[in-house]
């Protein structure tokens, strides 16, 4: 072999081997890449006790009536625009004029608003059931229960939350407006109760 040939050979043997040294092997990304899947939140279920479609953790009205339009903060919807137009509600066992707690912590409310807006007055009203009222009841003392039950809510507002007392006008209206039928205990149940309305006076 000639020393030219055994050159050539030479130089493209390091050639080969260069170019091999050279590549970099494949790899597939495909197959080495890890699937990483989206963990699953699980939402707990929160309660709506009222039955308003406002659940619990956000209803700032916790026990609205039923059949009572509320708004978004399940509160009795009044259609209020600028300024402040509240309403509550309370009931009562039969009999008793006595405010349990659940509408003291309702009455709470109606309070930091009128503290809020210190123009607006609030009317109170007190009503009876036709079983709470009897025919004597009426000719001595008539609607003597309804009259008490406005008062414990207007002497609450004041010695709790101190709200001037010529902002709050009681009226007592007996059995003679129910807001239910007096043929059922529910009906009966329903009728027991003080209505009131806050608002800042008309333009």
């Amino acid at each position: 072999m000639s020393n030219k040939l055994w050159t050539t050979i030479t130089t493209i043997a390091v050639l080969i081997s260069t170019l091999a040294a050279c590549q970099t092997p494949l790899k597939s990304t495909a197959l080495n890449q890890s699937i990483e899947e989206s963990p699953i939140t699980l939402v707990p279920d929160i309660p709506d006790s009222d039955g308003d479609g406002v659940p619990d953790d956000t209803d700032e009205c916790p026990a609205t009536p039923e059949n009572v339009t509320v708004d978004e903060r399940g509160c009795p919807f009044t259609g209020m625009g600028i300024g402040l137009k509240m309403e509550y509600r309370a009931f009562f066992a039969k009999g008793s004029s006595e405010l349990s707690k659940e509408y003291q912590l309702e009455l709470d409310k109606v309070a930091q608003k009128l503290q809020e807006y210190y123009t607006a007055t609030m009317r109170i009203e007190g009503h009876a059931s036709t079983d709470e009222v009897s025919a004597i009841d009426a000719f001595l003392q008539p609607n003597a229960l309804s009259r008490n039950r406005a008062l414990i809510v207007k002497n609450y507002l004041i010695m709790q939350h101190q709200i001037d007392p010529n902002r709050l006008s009681t009226f007592s209206y007996g059995a003679e407006q129910p807001i239910a039928p007096s043929d059922t205990e529910e009906g009966k149940s329903k009728n027991r109760r003080v209505y009131g309305m806050a608002q800042e006076p008309e333009d």
